[in-house]
């Protein structure tokens, strides 16, 4: 049974800021289909993420860098067709907001009026503060994304938990002071101590959305296919899974085939 407030028909900004004001988790997950994101939306969850991690587990490509603002607009299209309550969320892609808040502008502005979407979200602290506030004259509200950020990883060289070192710990913390006064209605934290992460959830008054960021956030995120277990070759210490649907899909597909080659499928009751 799924459990989240009924009277929110739709998730708004404004009702992220009131769940961290009285102390209500957020929830959180990718989706990047129509038929998913149907799925996670009648269960209740309060905001879908329309993820650059689609360049991983929908193409295959070993990081998020790949993938386009096009096919980031396509996937967002379905996901928001499918929506009834949820909020909203597309990553800005890699190439189509940095070092030009002109572009990061245009970008935003194609997601929202090709997609439906109800909010944008980019990677980076003070470096991308020009490109926020850009993006925030159109009035499209703003997630933030600090921490480990995948667009970066040619540059960190590595997926290690980021911000252990004192330096960037504070750095960090900087980040996410400076995202709050331009403007962005919440913040992902993401593969970062939990002491860190606590001490950034109560230093800014937004919402903080953890994945690899400890308990002591505002909310949590997850891919959707490795929370679900259709992704196997992933298992870093900060998914907990809560289905094995590769297993299910791989077993149903072994006895269609059965049937199939057994020429049981399809009976009589099955054909005109």
């Amino acid at each position: 049974m799924s459990v989240y407030n009924p009277d929110i028909k739709r998730v708004t900004t404004h009702q992220l800021q009131e769940m961290k004001n009285r102390g209500e988790k957020i929830s959180m997950l990718t989706a990047y289909d129509f038929s998913m994101a149907r799925i996670l939306d009648q269960a209740g969850i309060d905001v879908l993420l329309v993820g650059d991690s689609a360049s991983n587990v929908m193409a295959g490509n070993e990081t998020t860098l790949p993938i386009t603002l096009d096919q980031m607009i396509y996937h967002a299209q379905g996901v928001v067709r499918a929506i009834n309550r949820a909020f909203v969320v597309v990553d800005l892609p890699f190439g189509s907001y940095q070092g030009n808040s002109r572009q990061a502008l245009e970008s935003a502005i194609r997601i929202m009026k090709e997609s439906g979407a109800h909010s944008v979200k980019l990677e980076g602290g003070a470096e991308v503060r020009e490109s926020i506030e850009r993006v925030l004259t159109a009035g499209v509200p703003v997630m933030g994304h600090l921490g480990l950020t995948p667009q970066s990883i040619y540059k960190f060289g590595t997926y290690s938990v980021r911000a252990k070192e004192e330096e960037e710990a504070e750095k960090l913390i900087s980040d996410a002071k400076v995202l709050e006064e331009c403007g962005c209605y919440a913040i992902v934290l993401e593969k970062i101590p939990s002491k860190l992460a606590k001490r950034v959830a109560e230093t800014v008054s937004i919402p903080i959305i953890g994945i690899g960021a400890g308990p002591d956030v505002d909310g949590q995120v997850l891919v959707v296919h490795d929370m679900l277990g259709i992704t196997q070759e992933f298992q870093p210490r900060f998914l907990r899974q809560y289905a094995d649907i590769s297993k299910a899909m791989r077993e149903a597909t072994e006895n269609y085939i059965k049937d199939v080659k057994a020429k049981s499928f399809p009976n009589e009751k099955e054909s005109y």
